[in-house]
């Protein structure tokens, strides 16, 4: 059963005559009728008399004249829904590490539910280093991930800004005082890092490792909020993105460290280059384009 049958079957139960219905539809009438006999074969019932030159609906037919009619009423509203001229409309899977979420992207969810409420975003979690594989496996539409500059043959990168990384102790801390932090100085300290697979922890790592030094406790964490806790406390030596303790750092309950050379990681947004741009996604790029961040 096909959806031109469909709608011949309808055209032809209202005008019942297959010369007109042909013209309307731009078919000849040999191809009506023939498509009309396949449907009426399909479904083993007569849909039609033909009555010299009248053509009577059968009950069979008038019977199924209103389903045909949902049915086709329900493919136009489905093709309305899918339109790009009107408002976009469709869900997005999002994913993005703690940090973003909490410091910048509710911006620009606010603007998307503003601007276009039938966009529906759907935050999916999944760990942060398995993030670029989810949106090449199409797991997501979208993922925002805090790392060093990507380069992918499979994946769009739209790189939406700097972020320096800080290493943060409490004002009390003895580090606090020192006019320069080097990688020999975490040797005897206890580290308090976010989870393995963490762009900038992998960052700071590597200079670590440069250096020969070997970190001699580590306390790990899936929450920034639990780190910035603990180094309240006087815990320990937290690495953190500067967008997360401004804040604290501000109000004299945290204090940077001088470390020996910058540490930076890019916000970045990146997607499938396969992947279909549907309106939704279209309409959430383009957001993303115009933010100022």
């Amino acid at each position: 059963m096909e959806l031109r049958q469909l709608i011949m079957f309808q055209t032809l139960a209202q005008t019942l005559n297959f010369t007109r219905t042909a013209k309307t539809l731009n078919y000849v009438q040999s191809n009506v009728t023939a498509q009309i006999q396949s449907l009426e074969t399909e479904l083993g019932v007569r849909l039609f008399d033909r009555l010299g030159k009248r053509v009577v609906l059968t009950d069979a037919g008038q019977r199924l004249l209103p389903y045909v009619e949902q049915v086709l009423a329900s493919v136009d509203a489905l093709r309305a829904s899918l339109s790009t001229q009107d408002s976009p409309v469709g869900t997005l899977t999002v994913s993005a590490p703690e940090t973003l979420c909490t410091y910048r992207l509710p911006r620009l969810l606010h603007q998307v539910a503003i601007n276009h409420p039938r966009v529906r975003v759907h935050f999916r979690p999944i760990p942060v280093a398995d993030l670029r594989k989810a949106v090449s496996e199409g797991l997501l539409d979208v993922a925002f991930v805090l790392e060093e500059p990507i380069h992918s043959s499979q994946l769009n990168v739209n790189t939406l800004l700097t972020e320096p990384i800080q290493l943060v102790v409490a004002p009390g801390y003895p580090l606090a005082t020192h006019k320069q932090v080097e990688p020999l100085d975490m040797e005897t300290e206890t580290l308090l890092l976010t989870e393995s697979g963490c762009g900038y922890r992998a960052l700071f790592e590597h200079e670590l490792a440069g250096a020969g030094v070997r970190a001699s406790s580590i306390v790990e964490f899936n929450s920034i909020e639990a780190i910035k806790q603990c180094v309240m406390l006087g815990m320990g030596v937290a690495l953190l993105p500067q967008m997360a303790i401004q804040a604290e750092v501000a109000a004299g309950k945290m204090v940077m460290l001088p470390w020996t050379r910058p540490l930076e990681v890019q916000t970045q947004m990146i997607w499938h280059r396969e992947k279909w741009l549907s309106p939704a996604l279209q309409t959430l790029l383009e957001m993303v384009k115009q933010m100022q961040w």
